[in-house]
């Protein structure tokens, strides 16, 4: 190797980035979007189960699940399948701005 070649060699030695400080890792930032995940997966299981909940409670309002041969029965495999509003973002939104129960039961 000549003497010009080892120049140049030692010019760039400085600029051959460390094999140790190449990556950075950070537990907190991890921590923070992990978080962040089962945060929204709880929201969306929240909101999947009220929607669910209000789809009930309407159809039983509504009486859309009367059983036909029991009268003042129930049929418990309506509530399970039944649809008693078009969307589900309309149970969503009923049950996010009615908060009270509604007193219109006789008393």
């Amino acid at each position: 190797m000549s003497d010009a070649e080892q120049k140049l060699l030692k010019i760039y030695d400085g600029s051959k980035p460390v094999d140790e400080e190449l990556f950075e890792t950070s537990h907190i930032n991890q921590v923070a979007w992990t978080l962040a995940v089962v945060f929204a997966g709880l929201v969306i299981w929240l909101c999947i189960a009220l929607i669910n909940a209000e789809n009930q409670r309407y159809a039983l309002m509504t009486n859309k699940c009367a059983d036909p041969l029991f009268k003042g029965e129930l049929d418990r495999k309506c509530l399970v399948t039944v649809r008693s509003r078009d969307h589900w973002w309309e149970h969503l939104g009923y049950a996010m701005t009615h908060l009270t129960q509604s007193t219109s039961a006789t008393k």
